[in-house]
């Protein structure tokens, strides 16, 4: 598996690389103590930013009657609920908390036709708070597959200030499953309604990676 800088983290990256070549040139000129502090500091920022914006390759598979994970994270949520945003009916909801350690990349879960995409302005309550589902600022997107409608949320958290998704322009178009949906930056989380009948493949507490695990089957 190899790893990259995501293309919304190049910017960001390439500004924390300046900050950095600029502190070391200082460093080499003047010797100053101080310079050297804000070098190491600059440092450590690039290496931290370029961390948290990588986006690793993964190999995967194509599977119809497959739901994958569409982030990296831990399920903070499986129970059955009302999906009243699209569908307006019951479905379980399997939820994926991002920390600040985990890749923030997502993918889409299933690969279908993109009937709907809403961005919400809202609130940023902690993530895995079961409200945020409702109250945070958050992005839904719905895909017709060949097995029925998933509906699923990109959701900002306390620190996450902008999602970015992909769908919107897809509207009307087809996607393959676990092709790159978007990126949530600085914590945040997932929520995926699957239908009822589904066998449910994961547990609250279980980590989980993006386009690798299975999180439920389609009967």
């Amino acid at each position: 598996m190899t790893k990259k800088i995501h293309k919304e983290g190049l910017s960001v990256v390439c500004i924390a690389f300046l900050v950095f070549v600029v502190n070391a040139v200082l460093c080499f000129l003047t010797k100053s103590i101080a310079i050297y502090i804000f070098t190491a500091i600059s440092l450590a920022l690039l290496l931290i930013i370029a961390w948290f914006f990588r986006d690793p390759e993964r190999s995967y598979t194509k599977d119809d009657s497959i739901i994958f994970a569409p982030a990296d994270g831990k399920i903070v949520i499986c129970e059955e609920v009302d999906e009243d945003e699209y569908l307006n009916e019951r479905r379980l909801q399997i939820s994926i908390f991002m920390s600040l350690i985990n890749v923030h990349a997502n993918n889409y879960p299933v690969g279908g036709t993109v009937e709907y995409c809403k961005h919400h302005h809202g609130k940023h309550f902690i993530a895995w708070y079961p409200k945020a589902s409702y109250e945070n600022e958050r992005t839904t997107i719905a895909v017709n597959t060949p097995k029925g409608k998933i509906v699923f949320c990109q959701i900002a958290g306390v620190l996450a200030r902008r999602i970015v998704c992909y769908a919107e322009e897809m509207i009307g178009k087809e996607v393959e499953q676990n092709q790159k949906l978007g990126f949530i930056k600085f914590g945040s989380r997932m929520d995926i309604f699957i239908p009822l009948d589904a066998k449910v493949e994961v547990k609250v507490g279980q980590k989980v990676k993006s386009t690798q695990t299975v999180l439920a089957r389609l009967s």
